[in-house]
């Protein structure tokens, strides 16, 4: 079963030095680190390195990969195959992306959710950008009044773009629940 996926919308390259940040962090909160290319990690999140106290009975070791995509840093035709039909994202997040960050869940237990948001938070604060985030409809009028939120889009793909203050103030909401 595959989890949720965020991405983090970047406005440029992320350089190497903060590549190594990432890594990192990555490092540091993974029981299990694999790096497959450069800026791409198969990980075992320790959901407590996130300040998560209830694996809901898991062992808090959770399946994730981070990907970073983009001209001259891999996954190109992921990146641009995203990207088609997107709209005008220079009018919502004030830039057009031109390199992203997937956070991706393999599994979809509510901590899995919980692990994504944080973790996506965490490289937020090292790369800056913006979280991508879709919606089910009924979840609009929860995240429109978050701290954080930059835009919010609804219609037959309803997102929510904010920094990593949104994504830690959604998490903390009853029912959180991010999509698939």
């Amino acid at each position: 079963m595959s989890g949720p996926v965020l991405t983090i919308e970047l406005a440029e390259a992320v350089p190497h030095a903060v590549v190594q940040q990432i890594r990192g962090l990555l490092l540091g909160s993974s029981a299990r680190f694999e790096e497959k290319r450069f800026g791409e990690y198969d990980l075992s999140v320790d959901a407590e390195s996130l300040g998560i106290t209830d694996a809901g009975g898991s062992d808090g070791h959770r399946p994730i990969a981070v990907s970073l995509m983009g001209p001259d840093v891999g996954d190109e035709a992921t990146f641009d195959a995203e990207h088609v039909g997107q709209g005008d994202q220079q009018h919502l997040l004030g830039f057009t992306p031109t390199h992203a960050v997937n956070v991706i869940a393999f599994c979809s237990r509510t901590v899995d959710h919980v692990v994504t948001a944080l973790l996506t938070a965490a490289i937020m604060d090292l790369t800056g950008g913006v979280a991508n985030v879709e919606l089910a409809a009924d979840q609009l009028a929860t995240v429109a009044g978050l701290p954080g939120v930059i835009a919010v889009t609804s219609g037959s793909w309803p997102a929510a773009y904010g920094s990593a203050e949104f994504l830690r103030a959604w998490a903390e909401q009853p029912g959180f629940r991010l999509l698939k």
